[in-house]
């Protein structure tokens, strides 16, 4: 059909046709907007947008940019589309006479369907949304970004530096710089990288930027946002799916095959019935499938009776629906055999008596069997008898079958059901339709059933079935007692295929596809759910189930036994009347006129399991019934008996009142042959002279159960349709039930219809519910005519309709998609529904034959705007309307709707609201949205505010776009007013949130804001709020451009002109305002409405033109000044460890000016930049942590805030640049500081993370992280409903629903955390990779061409130092950051642009962007990556030239690089020297060759810099190798720094690595020493400057702290002039920044727990914070030195360290050969652990069995060692001090710090041996000390001096006696007193055994008086050590005793006794006199006094 074309003037006009009255004339109605600047909550009156269209000239925009001017010719169409039948031929009724009731049905079920269609509206983000797949499907073919931490480790090291790297381990200790030449020569023979061809040309700036952005302009990704991850899905409210078409219901389908049924005898016919069972419910779930698996050659013994079969009886295969699957569901099988004389246990002797094995044996008695079975079978072949029964549980088949692992595919052979039962636990029972029985997906099972259990006479009922199977799920089920019939029955289960071939419907009709009529067909069984099933009727369906349930014939006379019960349908009385309509069975014809029950032998009264299916005519009348015949067949033939007697008569008619009959009946049974007209009448009613069984009570009990998508089965519905079609016919008068309808009652009978049409019960009503919305539109649209009257049945139609629709949407509330649509109503608006003609005379529904105007008013066919792909329920507060609250349904707004829309053609104005019904209108819906407190509510508001958006946005396809906007406005007033006193403001935010979002997402959004039209600016030029206050410009002298201004703030014209982009940029404002309430869900919520818009005009190919784009762009222009304002309240991304601190206008208010904005630019300015002209500490800075009291409104989260940014870069992108240069001509400095800022964070938001780190977080590191935070507080704002949040849960277990449009699958994981997928593979993680890079690229990228849009406007202003300086800032920032190659050849190629034009930048004013610059070109240079080293020696290389030529030197550059190479080497791990060598050498290629500078020294100078720098680099290659060696890099690191002695900035900076290096390894005492030691160096500095009393001396001041600090003191005025240039300007060498060392020294110190010289620190600080009157910092040091003392008293454990003597001997060693050192280890470390780490990093370094460990510590000699290997000595040392040195060193901080000697002690005697008998038992005593104080800045100290003494046998029994002594005199005074301890003491004193105890010493020594005089000294003095020893045991044993309790007195004589027999012992010994003292002493034996005079000579 083909789309009607419009001029569009035409389409205007007429859109506008009705909207004249509203507005006097077009132009009264445009309010003129006085200023730019409007209040967020006021609404602006929009253009009228017919208007504006009309008043522009058609060709007013050029090429592509006029299709964004107006809606396309061909917007809307009509379609046909021809309904989808599932079988070959319809299965309708043919040439019936059908009443109007059938068909309408038949007419309904085979109409094609009409489908409005909007061409445009797949563009819509409703219908194509931007999801996580189809952004990867955009990203293919993303070029792959080099970047440099994923490049690390992919290029080894290159053949240049294989000469040098591995040269030996030199000694630390070497000259202080290894000799010049070697490296010179290196240096030289490298290979340089590729030079920039054109870098020494000399071209003007414009030229070069114009050539850079070209440049930058190539292969650029058209698509920002295809690079970020697609929109969250949860915030997705526009989302619709366009309705699949409505189709019959299925349940999960299992195809059953029946492959063999073996028996151990084969005699005669056996027949199988399948049919599934649900236990719980108690009910028959499926119908019966027959199947007959006998030989041919049995089946020939039923030739007598059989008819040919139908090939539809002879299915093997059946196709069971399983709506609720559950674990109580049995696939019951019966069999069943011919009748034969003889109960049924008599016919299973034989199967169960005769086994096949002994069929020899049996021979005779099976001959006797055949014989007999084929005299039944010829007599008696059209009965049948009950025979056997089995069943198989289902739920064992599916979860077993899931769970076995086959080892091939082939299907492996199973146990029967019960016997290979799993154990089941109860909680898998208990729980119904839970995942164990999904019958959708399990492996087919080949199941062999071999246990038959037989019938019983007396239980064949279902009740009797049921107590059966549940009996059997028991595990000691009674049934395993049986005997079992034994047989092989051998059945195939699996799960039924998508479209399975031969395949017959319910009605034997063909489904498709049916390749071949001749296949053996599969039957698909109808289900009989267990439950409700709610879905409406799509094809004709019209089946019978006739159900004989018993008989009682007990009190019948006569032989009435072996009864068998015949059914007829029969259409008059004659026996020729019985329709052919019963269903056959198997191996028979497909329809029988009559059918039997199974006979039970001999039995009265018998019950009855049989199913008789029909096929009901279309048309019942009241003379069709069901005819049942009783019969008693006699099994044995005797003469004169009939094989059949009739014994009884009954029958049910089947219409009554016009109503199909169904159900339960017990009906009496005649005797007699009915009489005739009896099929009208009941059998109830007693006919004179007949005769009935029983006395005609109910003997026959039967149920009638029919399917049918005809009778709707409801008395309500059934009235309702009768009535309406009564009408339609105008067949009066009318018999309904007993009234009669004449013209006069039938108005008040359809009325008090429509209103019991409530009462209808819900399955049949929502299954016809097509039928009864048809009928009630109808009485609505086309009111009926009764004489001659219309009558107007609106208001009751319009509520019923509601209610259906209710109705409808509850009961399928399980199968609601996420946003609680109802699939099935909006399939039905979508396809079936049409409006009844425009002439009554048409018939319903022929599709209009033109589609006239079709765009703007629907004539005939539907309005395009019932997409109820929205329907939600909504109640009505509508007190008129008698509904019960929350039935109404928005689907009636849908409805009525389509009256507006497709009326208002032919109803002219009428079909208008008024202007002020819109006002009433938007109103209601404020105060509803506002007035909820229950959940109920809460999620009535969402649904009704979501359904009126989709209803204004349907509208605005169809009508006057103006008169929509209209409306939306009243709504937005009105949503605005409530807001004002609202208790919950934040609900009715996000509420209006959602409705713009819907809104904006109509197809034609970007045309609907009237894009490409200028603004109009205001009428009178009064300044805008923003433009006030910035008194002018920075850089236009002239005032701003209005114009330029009104596009770029949510001014008044920009709301009047792009209306919706107004509007959802309000909302984002409003939403980001620091007042906002819940603003962590509305920040969400707004932000990402505009991300999912954006993404969609990305993915739009109507915007896919860079022009078109750029006037999309110009609809969000807003964005940036929104963003910017938010500034403060974003996420810090550059906060973290190693970020270069932020802009000057990052400021922190806690420095006030004092930080790092000192020197950079004055300080006025720098405020402007922060933030304007504010106090300067009134804005917090962004880089605090957590929202403090100053930071204003509520921080946005960081995946809202990146969100946020990506929506700025967008703008960035795609903006006209200048247009975006204009404006920034326009900003005040304030304002443009914030937009640099907001840049900055550009960058550090999209900064690469690298692989490794996708690899570590593995799951997307912004994207879903589910801000459970936002989650809480929509939980506690109720603007999450609880029902909602319930339905959302309860769709996992709904049965319906297609898994397409039901979204909520992916997200049901709502509340699990981001870890929901782990496991990503590896490929995923590449791309995500990938795609990172290239969107950090590209955001990147969009940066850089904003910087270079500002600096172009920035050239000529007064302030441009200022902001370049911001600008550089950024630049350096981006440089810094982690950066593709193809970022920084643009980056780089900027940053050279901007030195070249504003050189003083770098080198007039601050030093820190010159050390920066330094520092970022130079980690370039060392890149890995060639173009990026490329590019970097280029930059590096002209900064020096740019700064030699300003002042012929380049010292500062020299300074910087070298400083900045130092500290990244120090620093850096992965730094890689080779690579910087090649930079070096391009450098100085460029140096010779640059022809300009041939004559000066530059190249001269370049050269030894370049040589230095090499320098530098070769002592890292040292390092690097002893990278596993702390101490060895640290010595290292410690000579180097040594080196820089001359030149403070460097020293300062390998200080500054060591301390790094150092706190790296957990060494936090020695790494605040290198801060000391910094803070000193610093100090010094600052003293030579001038002399504050608040300032350290220099070194001295600091010797508190460290005696190694006035090393530092080496710079003196003959090494340095302060003022020379480039020397000490580093940052640090100024008061703060000594603060800044001393702080972190400090810190250090705490986390060694040297609290003690925390405080010395602070003492050298508190001077110079006082002087600055920094009292909150001084607040801040006293808090500490608090905490630091307070720590002191409560540490009772202090550890600081463990000393050991390390001796390297071997020339392995190199430089350590013969060295000794004391290395300071962590505490606690024991002597076998150094001596293994020791070991094992030697062994590692020389390999294995070099390294040996010299286990004792005697001296040692050297010629006695293996020259090949390598020796280390390590023996345990402990701090040793004088005497007089303890006096002072009173603490055990003292004891522990600032040591320079050690102790150990070698036990030895004469004869070699370590210890021997006491006299000749001696020590060595060495005492070692070290060149500087531990801790010092390294952890070993060489050690400097060493001296031994030895001590005779005596003396050491004296230091022995002293120590047992102290011992005892410890243990005594210990308090709180010890016994335990005490009690140890004093056994080891006086214990009788101790071997070298005290007596045997005082035996060995005192025995004798020596003879040389020389001893008597010593002999004296042990004498005294005992004295002094027997006293203090005796003090101890006095103490003892008052410790003990009564259970030690004995244990304690004991000790008493050993004491008095020592002292008896000692007595003689210690009286003895000596003849004389001698004075002199020793000269072996010094005081330790004087050994401070040995200091300085070496032993």
């Amino acid at each position: 059909m083909a789309p009607p074309c419009l001029s569009r003037t035409v389409a205007a006009e007429v859109r506008k046709q009705v909207s004249r009255e509203r507005s006097g004339s077009p132009s009264s109605s445009r309010r003129c907007s006085s200023s730019l600047g409007v209040p967020l909550t006021e609404v602006v009156e929009p253009l009228d947008f017919e208007d504006v269209l009309l008043s522009r000239p058609p060709d007013a925009e050029p090429g592509p940019l006029r299709e964004l001017v107006e809606f396309p010719a061909d917007d809307l169409e009509l379609l046909l589309q021809p309904r989808e039948c599932r079988t070959t031929e319809p299965g309708i009724p043919k040439d019936e006479k059908l009443d109007a009731q059938v068909r309408a049905a038949v007419e309904m079920y085979i109409e094609d369907w009409v489908i409005v269609h909007r061409r445009y509206q797949y563009l819509s983000a409703a219908y194509s949304p931007v999801t996580t797949e189809t952004q990867r499907e955009r990203q293919k073919g993303l070029p792959r970004q080099v970047f440099e931490q994923d490049a690390s480790g992919d290029e080894r090291s290159g053949p240049e530096d294989s000469n040098d790297s591995r040269r030996g381990s030199g000694s630390p200790e070497d000259t202080p710089r290894s000799s010049g030449a070697s490296s010179i020569f290196d240096l030289r023979n490298l290979a340089a990288d590729s030079l920039l061809p054109s870098l020494l040309e000399r071209v003007a700036p414009e030229d070069a930027d114009r050539r850079n952005e070209s440049l930058r302009r190539q292969h650029r990704p058209p698509a920002l946002l295809t690079l970020y991850p697609a929109p969250d899905e949860d915030e997705a409210v526009e989302r619709c799916s366009r309705p699949e078409p409505p189709r019959e219901h299925f349940g999960q389908r299992i195809l059953v095959k029946c492959l063999s049924l073996k028996f151990e005898i084969e005699i005669e016919p056996i027949f199988g019935i399948l049919a599934l069972y649900d236990v719980r419910e108690k009910k028959k779930i499926s119908e019966n499938f027959y199947f007959d698996l006998n030989s041919d050659s049995i089946k020939g013994l039923l030739r007598a009776h059989g008819t040919h079969p139908a090939i539809s009886t002879l299915a093997r295969s059946a196709i069971f629906s399983v709506t609720y699957p559950s674990p109580d569901i049995f696939l019951v099988i019966k069999l069943e055999k011919v009748l034969q004389q003889g109960d049924i246990s008599e016919c299973c002797e034989p199967y169960m008596v005769m086994k096949e094995v002994d069929t020899a044996k049996n021979k005779e008695k099976l001959e006797k069997l055949r014989l007999a079975a084929e005299q039944f079978c010829t007599r008696l072949g059209r009965y049948r008898m009950p025979f056997a029964w089995t069943a198989v549980h289902l739920a064992n088949i599916v979860s077993s079958a899931g769970q076995l692992d086959r080892d091939s595919d082939s299907e492996g052979e199973r146990r029967p059901a019960w016997t290979d039962r799993r154990r089941r636990g109860p909680q898998d029972r208990a729980s119904s339709g839970d995942e164990a029985c999904s019958f959708s997906s399990f492996r087919p099972a080949t199941l062999t059933v071999t246990n038959f259990f037989k019938q019983e006479a007396e239980r064949l009922s279902d009740e009797d079935l049921f107590k059966f199977l549940a009996d059997m799920r028991r595990p000691s089920s009674l049934l395993r007692r049986l005997r079992p019939v034994t047989a092989q029955l051998k059945i195939d289960i699996s799960p039924a295929p998508e479209n399975p071939h031969f395949c017959l419907s319910p009605e034997l009709l063909h489904i498709k596809p049916y390749p071949d009529p001749r296949g053996r067909p599969t039957k698909e069984i109808l289900e009989f759910p267990a439950r409700e099933v709610y879905a409406p009727h799509t094809s004709y369906r019209n089946l019978l189930y006739v159900y004989p349930h018993s008989l009682n014939f007990s009190s019948r006379q006569g032989s009435v036994r072996n009864l068998a019960v015949r059914v007829q349908y029969m259409t008059g009385e004659d026996p020729s009347q019985a329709l052919p309509v019963i269903f056959g069975k198997s191996s028979c014809s497909e329809f029988t006129r009559e059918a039997f029950t199974p006979v039970v032998y001999h039995n009265k009264s018998p019950e009855f399991y049989e199913e008789f299916k029909l096929h009901l005519p279309a048309c019942v009348t009241e003379n069709h019934h069901l005819l049942f015949t009783f019969y008693h067949v006699s099994c044995q033939p005797r003469p004169g008996t009939a094989l059949e007697t009739p014994v009884g008569f009954t029958w049910i008619p089947l219409l009554q009142h016009g109503r199909l009959r169904t159900g339960p009946f017990c009906l009496p049974v005649s005797v007699d042959q009915p009489p005739p007209s009896y099929s009208v009448l009941t059998p109830d009613v007693a006919l004179p002279g007949m005769r009935w069984v029983d006395g005609h009570k109910g003997v026959f009990s039967v149920e009638l159960t029919a399917v049918s998508s005809v009778h709707p089965q409801d008395p309500h519905l059934d009235k309702f349709f009768t009535l309406v079609h009564v009408l339609e016919e105008g067949a009066f008068p009318f018999r309904l039930k007993d009234a009669v309808l004449s013209e006069g009652n039938v108005e008040q009978e359809l009325r008090a219809s429509l209103a019991a049409l409530r009462l209808a019960s819900p399955e049949p009503l929502v299954a016809f519910s097509h039928h009864v919305l048809d009928k009630l539109v109808r009485l609505v649209v086309r009111p009926p005519i009764i004489s001659g009257q219309i009558v107007n049945l609106g208001r009751g139609a319009f509520e019923a309709m509601a209610h259906v629709v209710s109705l409808v949407h509850r009961s399928l509330e399980a199968a609601q998609d996420a946003r609680g649509h109802c699939p099935q109503l909006a399939a039905y608006i979508h396809y079936a529904f049409r409006l009844p003609g425009t002439e009554p005379s048409l018939p319903d529904g022929a599709p209009p034959v033109t589609v006239q105007a079709a765009t703007l008013a629907r004539g005939s066919g539907r309005p395009i705007s019932l997409y109820l792909a929205r329907s939600k329920s909504i109640s009505s507060s509508n007190p008129d309307l008698a509904v019960a609250p929350g039935s109404v349904d928005d689907e009636v707004s849908r409805i009525l709707a389509s009256k507006i829309t497709s009326l208002h053609h032919s109803l002219g104005d009428r079909a208008r609201l008024s202007p002020v019904g819109a006002e009433v209108w938007g109103g209601g819906m404020a105060v509803w949205v506002d007035r909820p407190l229950c959940p109920q509510d809460v999620e009535l508001a969402e649904r009704l505010n979501a359904s009126l958006a989709f209803f204004l946005s349907d509208l605005l396809s169809l009508v006057d776009r103006g008169f929509v906007f209209s409306l939306v406005r009243a709504h937005y007033k009105q949503v605005a007013t409530r807001l004002q006193s609202s208790p919950n403001p934040a609900a009715l935010l996000t509420l209006r949130m959602e409705f713009t979002r819907i809104l904006c997402s109509h197809e034609h959004y970007v045309t609907l804001n009237l894009p490409c039209c200028p603004l109009s600016p205001p009428a009178s030029p009064s300044p805008s709020v923003s433009s006030t206050t910035s008194q002018s410009s920075t850089f236009s002298s002239q005032a701003p451009d209005p114009k330029v201004t009104s596009m770029f703030e949510l001014s008044g014209p920009f709301q009047q002109q792009h209306f919706l982009a107004g509007l959802l940029l309000t909302e984002l404002a409003l939403a980001l305002e620091p007042e906002a309430e819940g603003a962590f869900l509305l920040h969400k919520k707004a932000i990402s409405a505009v991300h999912s818009l954006l993404c969609g005009h990305d993915t739009d190919p109507r915007y896919a033109e860079a022009t078109v784009k750029a006037c999309v762009a110009e609809l969000y222009l807003p964005l940036l000044s929104i963003a910017r304002d938010t500034l403060p309240r974003l996420h810090d991304f550059a906060e973290g460890p190693g970020q270069r601190s932020r802009l000057a206008s990052m400021l922190d208010s806690d420095t006030e000016g004092e930080g790092d904005i000192a020197g950079t630019i004055n300080p006025s300015v720098a405020m402007a930049i922060a933030g304007g002209p504010l106090a300067p500490g009134s804005r917090a800075s962004i880089s605090q942590g957590p929202p403090t009291a100053s930071r204003a409104g509520c921080a946005l989260s960081a995946e809202s805030s990146r969100t946020l940014l990506a929506c700025v870069l967008w703008v960035l992108k795609n903006a006209e640049p200048a247009l975006l240069q204009r404006w920034a001509t326009d900003l005040t400095l304030p304002q443009l500081g914030r937009l640099l800022d907001l840049l900055y964070l550009c960058l550090a938001a999209f900064e690469y993370k690298g692989k490794k780190a996708f690899e570590r977080i593995n799951s997307l590191t912004f994207k879903k992280s589910l801000d459970m935070k936002a989650r809480l507080e929509e939980a506690i704002l109720g603007t999450i409903g609880a029902r909602q949040e319930m339905v959302r849960r309860s769709r996992e277990r709904s049965p319906f629903g297609n898994p397409e449009n039901v979204r909520w699958r992916k997200s049901v994981t709502h509340w699990k955390q981001t870890s929901d997928r782990v496991d990503k593979t590896k490929d995923e993680m590449e791309h995500e990779a990938l795609v990172e890079g290239n969107l950090a690229t590209e955001a990147s990228l969009v940066v850089l061409d904003t910087l270079e849009i500002i600096v172009q406007t920035v050239m000529l202003s007064e302030a441009r130092e200022s902001v370049l300086g911001a600008v550089l800032k950024v630049v350096l920032y981006s440089l810094g950051s982690a950066q593709s190659a193809l970022f920084l050849q643009h980056g780089l190629a900027t940053q050279r642009a901007l030195v070249s034009k504003f050189p003083e930048l770098l080198f007039e004013e601050d030093t820190e962007l010159c050390a920066d610059l330094c520092l970022r070109l130079l980690r370039h240079c060392g890149s890995r990556i060639s173009t990026i080293r490329t590019h970097a020696s280029a930059s590096l290389y002209l900064l020096m030239r740019q700064n030699f030529e300003i002042g012929h030197n380049f010292a500062r550059v020299k300074m910087q690089v070298t400083m900045s190479l130092s500290s990244l080497v120090g620093t850096t791990q992965n730094f890689s020297e080779e690579h910087l060598r090649r930079s070096l050498k391009t450098i100085l290629t460029y140096a010779e060759e640059d022809v300009g500078l041939r004559d000066s020294t530059f190249a001269e100078q370049v050269q030894d810099l370049m040589f230095n720098l090499h320098m530098i680099l070769t002592d890292t290659v040292k390092m690097k190798e002893h990278q596993e060696d702390p101490e060895m890099l640290i010595d290292l690191m410690y000579r180097i720094a040594r080196g820089y002695q001359g030149s403070p900035d460097l020293r300062l900076t390998w200080l500054q690595n060591m301390a790094g290096k150092h706190a790296e390894l957990g060494n936090h005492a020695e790494a605040a020493q290198c801060m000391v030691h910094a803070a000193a160096l610093v100090a010094e500095y600052l003293a030579l400057l001038e002399d504050h009393r608040h300032l350290p001396v220099g070194c001295v001041s600091f010797q508190n702290i460290s005696s190694n600090v006035l090393e530092e003191s080496a710079i003196s005025d003959d090494i340095l002039s302060p003022d020379e240039e480039g020397f000490c300007s580093g940052k640090h060498f100024t008061e703060l920044g000594l603060v800044g060392l001393l702080e972190q020294a400090a810190g250090y110190f705490t986390m060694g727990g040297l609290y003690e010289a925390v405080n010395e620190v602070y003492k050298n600080l508190i001077p110079i914070l006082e002087a600055h009157r920094d009292y909150k910092k001084l607040a801040a040091v006293h808090g500490k030195l608090q905490e630091a003392f307070t720590k002191i008293m409560h540490q009772l454990q202090r550890v600081f360290g463990t000393y050991f003597r390390v001796g390297f001997y071997g020339a392995r060693f190199g430089d350590l050969d013969e060295q000794e050192f004391v290395y300071k280890e962590p505490s606690i470390t024991k002597l076998a652990e150094i001596s293994h780490r020791l070991e094992e990093f030697y062994t590692e370094r020389f390999g294995d069995d070099v390294v040996e460990i010299i286990k004792d510590s005697n001296p040692v000699d050297k010629s006695k060692l293996d020259a090949q290997k390598a020796y280390i000595q390590i023996t345990y040392v402990e701090p040793y001090f004088d005497t007089y040195e303890l006096k002072d060193r009173v603490t055990y901080f003292d004891r522990n710090y600032g040591l320079r000697t050690f102790l150990f002690c070698t036990p030895f005697t004469p004869d070699g041996r370590a210890h021997g008998e006491l006299p000749e038992q001696h020590k060595r005593k060495t005492l070692l000390s070290t060149d500087h104080a531990f801790p010092y800045i390294k952890t070993r100290i060489r050690v400097c001096h060493r001296e031994e003494t030895v001590l005779t046998p005596v003396e050491v029994a004296i230091e022995d006696m002293q120590k047992k002594t102290r011992e005892l005199a410890f243990a005594t005074e210990q308090d709180p007193p010890d016994a335990k301890m005490l009690q140890m003491v004093l056994q080891g004193s006086v214990g009788p055994t101790v071997n070298q105890g005290p007596l045997e010493v005082a035996q060995v020594f005192l025995a004798e008086i020596p003879e040389d005089p020389k001893l008597f000294r010593h002999h004296n003095k042990l004498r005294l050590c005992f004295k002094d020893f027997c006293k203090k045991c005796e003090d101890a044993l006095r103490k003892n005793k008052a410790l003990i309790g009564p259970d030690q007195k004995e244990y304690h004589r004991e000790l008493e006794r050993n004491y008095c027999r020592l002292r008896e012992a000692l007595q003689p010994l210690l009286t003895q006199r000596l003849p004389q003292l001698l004075a002199p002493t020793l000269p072996g034996l010094r005081n330790s006094l004087n050994r401070a005079s040995f200091r300085k000579a070496d032993l």
